[in-house]
């Protein structure tokens, strides 16, 4: 591959329910894209769009001068950008390496001084909006790191973002997203507690969601939650990222000394989900436990 090809080209693994759409907004944006997951069906598919298949992290950042990982888990990160085999392998001076997933802030400064020492930029860039944005391209990217890399990643970032958000040094966007996706999965556990209150004190669910949709306690939670709860829907944000992500936030708190008191909480309800099997399903589905506890319900009157 020519050195102009490979200015021009951008690699992307872990195409995952927010990877493989974020992928696909590259390709019709008109960006040449290689990619790399540990499911070949993902990347039989990207291909079929028109990107390139990848052997692996090194093969990807060896073709592209921009590389993103999408991957789930702090050490699936650190394997993919620093590991052996992985992006560090085989990035040359002057590459922009984008860390998209929710992973450890601490490990992102210590993977960046890492590629800092062969010239490399890394940026943490994770982005909120659920799977809905990455497949609109509507998501919303918080960003920590080099001012000047941003702006060489900004093609990229506009092909599967709606706004990009500069927070600073390396791992700050990463802590914006923690605090973020704090309240937003703390408060889940809340809205299932609420709604089982209600339904064992008698109230119809369908009439309370109805009515705290307009009221003060309504919230972008409250919206994305309650309904999923009354149809019974399940299916989405698995719990078991849900849970490493609270475990993210409140080793971030213990690092910079911060008590916390309610995140820690509700974590543990997840994990009594996840140990009764519920790991693979929504964050909503807490429900169920509060279900079995009250033995009524949460679900329309008929």
């Amino acid at each position: 591959m020519s050195n102009q090809a490979r200015d021009k080209t951008v690699g992307f693994v872990g195409l995952g329910m927010m990877g493989g759409p974020m992928a696909q907004n590259i390709v019709k944006k008109g960006h040449p894209l290689v990619v790399y997951d540990i499911d070949p069906r993902k990347v039989e598919h990207l291909v079929s769009l028109g990107a390139q298949a990848g052997t692996g992290a090194a093969d990807v950042a060896s073709r592209a001068r921009t590389v993103i990982s999408m991957v789930d888990t702090t050490a699936q990160a650190e394997e993919v950008i620093v590991g052996p085999g992985g992006f560090i392998d085989t990035a040359q001076p002057g590459d922009v390496i984008l860390s998209m997933g929710t992973i450890d802030p601490l490990m992102l400064r210590k993977m960046h001084q890492k590629l800092a020492d062969k010239g490399v930029d890394l940026l943490d860039a994770p982005v909120s909006g659920m799977e809905k944005g990455a497949i609109a391209g509507t998501l919303n990217a918080y960003v920590g790191g080099d001012a000047a890399a941003l702006e060489r990643a900004r093609p990229v970032l506009d092909a599967m973002t709606a706004t990009i958000t500069h927070f600073g040094a390396i791992g700050n966007g990463t802590s914006m997203k923690l605090v973020n996706n704090m309240l937003f999965q703390v408060g889940r556990v809340l809205i299932a507690e609420a709604l089982a209150l209600g339904a064992k004190a008698g109230l119809d669910p369908q009439q309370m969601v109805e009515i705290i949709g307009k009221a003060t306690g309504n919230s972008v939670a409250f919206q994305y939650s309650a309904p999923k709860i009354l149809a019974r829907d399940f299916a989405g944000i698995r719990m078991d990222i849900t849970y490493k992500d609270i475990e993210l936030q409140t080793s971030l708190a213990k690092s910079l000394g911060v008590p916390m008191f309610i995140a820690p909480v509700a974590q543990q309800v997840y994990q009594m989900a996840r140990a009764s099997g519920l790991g693979e399903q929504d964050g909503t589905a807490v429900v169920k436990l509060y279900e079995q506890w009250t033995g009524v319900p949460v679900a329309p009157r008929v």
